[in-house]
């Protein structure tokens, strides 16, 4: 367990000076944009599809960040009226359900999308938007290792008074 929440730890400091790096790159990007448009009336194209790329890539990273913290939105109506054993059964097949979701829809959809749009490029950076996509993927594996860490987190826990599961 001590491993496991070590391998946690490094991949959330990982994201975290990557989303603070998108932000960073976000806001030079959009400062550049606003000098260029209103200063001397000549708006960058390509800095605005930075800012949607980067955007998107940092909303992405930041979801699979706070499902590393266990801290997504949920509704825990139910959830968090149980108590013991089936509390631990419900919250550890929710992890699971996240799972599955996520390797389903972002992971194998991903990959399908990125292989899809490889030969189509940007408008103003004439990238691959694969290159654009690659995120999703990314993405899906990351909530999918931290959905199985949560899921043994809970199996470890014991549901003794009701409210939200922290780890």
């Amino acid at each position: 367990m001590e491993t496991m929440n070590k391998i946690r730890a490094a991949i959330m400091k990982v994201l975290a000076v990557m989303i603070v790096a998108l932000f960073v790159l976000m806001t030079v990007i959009g400062t550049y944009q606003i000098v260029t448009r209103y200063f001397f009336n000549r708006p960058s194209t390509v800095s605005e599809e930075l800012l949607t790329y980067s955007f998107t890539w940092m909303a992405l990273l930041a979801s699979a960040y706070v499902f590393g913290k266990r801290d997504h939105m949920r509704m825990g109506f139910l959830a968090d009226n149980l108590t013991g054993t089936a509390r631990k059964y419900l919250e550890i097949i929710i992890d699971l359900l996240t799972f599955a979701l996520a390797a389903v829809v972002m992971v194998y959809g991903g990959i399908s999308i990125t292989k899809l749009t490889m030969i189509q490029k940007t408008a103003s950076l004439q990238v691959p938007m694969g290159y654009i996509y690659i995120i999703v993927p990314i993405t899906g594996v990351l909530i999918m290792i931290f959905s199985l860490m949560n899921a043994a987190s809970m199996f470890q826990k014991t549901f003794d008074e009701k409210g939200e599961a922290r780890l």
